[in-house]
């Protein structure tokens, strides 16, 4: 049997607890209930907080831990629940820190469930290598660890014994990938099939809301990407972009690329993108008809550069978030 041990944060979601937990716990039991089989367990797992003391959860929910970091002696996995306050869980929990550290010297994998990752890279550990987190925090992880390669478009990143989930509820993406993984397609089926759990899920891009890079110090810079903001609609182009704001296009690309991480054109597209992701979710428009109002005469150019950013064609992205 596998062994497992979750690490539960204060102030962290019960979900990314619970939920890989009840994935790996269920693994070769639930199925074989179903069926008849004799039961089957392939993982130990426990709960462990810092100090073995209760976790107080988001939502003011207490979380009783099986034991202590201390008390985690052979973990084949260690796995880093969410957390809320990114500055305090740090400033906090250095001991925790060097105990991941140790664990990896001493031959455990570690993997981490949506922001956990930002403990996880506090390690060293992933210097120079992939890693995701959660879409919304993606801009404070790359300043934080730069010699981090992230990957905010995938859902789960695999380092052969360091593993990243993005989001919260991918924490059970991640469970079921690790299932797969040590024990095969055919047991991870049954899993998914007994746990009514959707395996395969690779992007997290669909759910990715564009954050509109604005941590900067560049004033310009943040008027023009206001001005984009406010007539993406209109037949627009980044020379027109740039004489408004007073600056030769090269200039203007060069300190717009500087300041926000794309291009003006990229940028524009994206904040397209954003528009249309909520006409696909609200209105009865074609995506033809869509592409018409955001100044998109060729709409299969447009329908490219949708899925570039979202990792669905329209109809894809419609079925799954329009109102019923």
């Amino acid at each position: 049997m596998k062994k497992i041990s979750i690490l539960a944060l204060h102030n962290t979601i019960a979900t990314s607890v619970i939920g890989p937990m009840d994935v790996f716990v269920q693994t070769g039991l639930l199925w074989n209930y179903i069926n008849n089989l004799e039961p089957e367990p392939l993982f130990e797992v426990e709960i462990v907080s810092m100090d073995g003391l209760p976790v107080r959860c988001l939502n003011n929910v207490l979380l009783q831990p099986h034991g202590s970091i201390n008390d985690v002696s052979d973990a084949d996995l260690i796995l880093i629940s969410c957390v809320i306050d990114i500055e305090k869980t740090l400033k906090y929990n250095s001991e925790i820190i060097a105990w991941l550290q140790h664990k990896y010297e001493m031959g455990a994998s570690i993997a981490s469930v949506c922001t956990g990752a930002f403990l996880l890279a506090e390690t060293g550990l992933l210097d120079g290598k992939t890693a995701t987190t959660h879409w919304g925090f993606v801009d404070e992880f790359k300043q934080r660890y730069p010699n981090i390669i992230l990957k905010p478009d995938r859902l789960i990143t695999d380092e052969g014994d360091l593993y990243c989930s993005g989001a919260m509820h991918s924490g059970i993406d991640l469970a079921m990938y690790l299932v797969e993984k040590q024990y095969g397609h055919e047991v991870a089926v049954q899993c998914s099939k007994s746990l009514l759990h959707d395996m395969g899920r690779e992007s997290q891009a669909p759910y990715t809301v564009f954050q509109f890079q604005k941590k900067h110090r560049d004033g310009k810079i943040k008027t023009a990407q206001q001005w984009i903001e406010d007539n993406y609609a209109d037949e627009i182009n980044i020379d027109k972009i740039a004489k408004i704001h007073n600056m030769s296009r090269r200039s203007f690309e060069r300190r717009f690329k500087k300041a926000t991480g794309d291009t003006p054109l990229v940028y524009l597209h994206r904040t397209k993108v954003e528009a249309a992701k909520r006409f696909l979710e609200s209105e009865k428009w074609t995506f033809d008809e869509i592409s018409f109002r955001l100044n998109y005469e060729n709409s299969c150019f447009f329908r490219k550069v949708f899925k570039k950013h979202t990792g669905l064609l329209p109809s894809e992205y419609q079925q799954k978030f329009k109102k019923t």
